[in-house]
């Protein structure tokens, strides 16, 4: 990799000369490589991969736009992406995060998500497929929300748990699943609304001036529970802000059930990315969900 190629980038991309005079490692990421590089007065945030990965950067910035046009929580706004050598490379605003986060943050990011949330689409999906996580994730544009969830969502993480060795019984449990979703929306029809899609407390902050912020996307339009459900499946983001969501938006007393539906998905994929007890986590929730029907 040759830091000139990303400082020529950056200047095409602004229109304005960039020299690269620092750069330096930050942690946080498990499948990228994140820097902070600077030069000519400006500072910019910087993830690096395989070349072979372009399409996953392509992706995340198109994400990243879409999820700014909604003009509700902030996002690092997308510099340029492109290759040098054997590496592929994403540029995008630097923001400084460290904020106190307290309830007033919160409160505000709750409002804000449900003020992103009406941004929608006349139909389920995304202009193009994308990665959740390093996993392929499918956006195929569809009409019918149970069939998306079940062909590009549920079905697909089967198809590959089954690859990656999850036992038998669980797969056969999760084909009976796909054939019962109906039961989860009997008098519910979501409208699809533009989601992050990895909405984890490992992919929000809060600015110094405290702004809330999210990053590192995997957008579609879907059901807006589904990204609520995943606030929720690694510790959850305080009362203030689930208050707040609900004051702005209140969500169909459905939801407490169908949360589990939309956490298996991201479950399933821990699975297919991390493998161990992962798979004994979903063959349970599987369970649940199908005592459920």
């Amino acid at each position: 990799m040759n830091w000139q190629d990303i400082a020529h980038a950056i200047s095409q991309a602004t229109g304005t000369a960039f020299e690269l005079t620092q750069h330096g490692a930050v942690g946080g990421g498990c499948i990228n490589t994140a820097m902070k590089i600077s030069g000519s007065g400006r500072e910019y945030f910087l993830k690096l991969n395989d070349a072979a990965l372009l399409d996953m950067f392509e992706a995340e910035a198109d994400g990243l736009r879409e999820l700014a046009a909604a003009n509700a929580v902030r996002v690092p706004i997308p510099v340029c992406t492109g290759i040098s050598g054997h590496q592929c490379f994403i540029v995008m605003e630097s923001l400084a995060l460290g904020g106190r986060g307290g309830g007033a943050s919160m409160t505000r990011f709750g409002e804000q998500l449900a003020q992103m949330h009406r941004h929608t689409a006349a139909q389920f999906g995304w202009q193009r497929d994308n990665t959740i996580g390093s996993t392929p994730q499918i956006n195929t544009w569809g009409s019918d929300w149970i069939a998306f969830w079940r062909e590009h969502r549920l079905g697909y993480q089967l198809q590959l748990a089954a690859r990656n060795g999850i036992g038998v019984r669980t797969l056969q449990k999760g084909e009976r699943l796909q054939d019962k979703l109906n039961v989860f929306f009997s008098g519910y029809q979501p409208c699809a609304s533009v989601l992050h899609g990895d909405l984890w407390s490992g992919n929000y902050g809060i600015s110094r001036d405290d702004e809330p912020v999210m990053f590192d996307p995997a957008v579609y339009y879907g059901d807006r529970e589904a990204d609520l459900a995943m606030t929720e499946l690694f510790g959850g983001f305080g009362r203030e802000f689930y208050a707040a969501y609900n004051a702005n938006w209140p969500l169909d007393p459905g939801y407490a059930q169908r949360k589990l539906l939309y956490n298996l998905y991201h479950i399933l994929n821990h699975f297919n990315l991390f493998g161990g007890g992962y798979a004994a986590q979903a063959d349970a929730m599987i369970e649940r969900l199908l005592q459920a029907c």
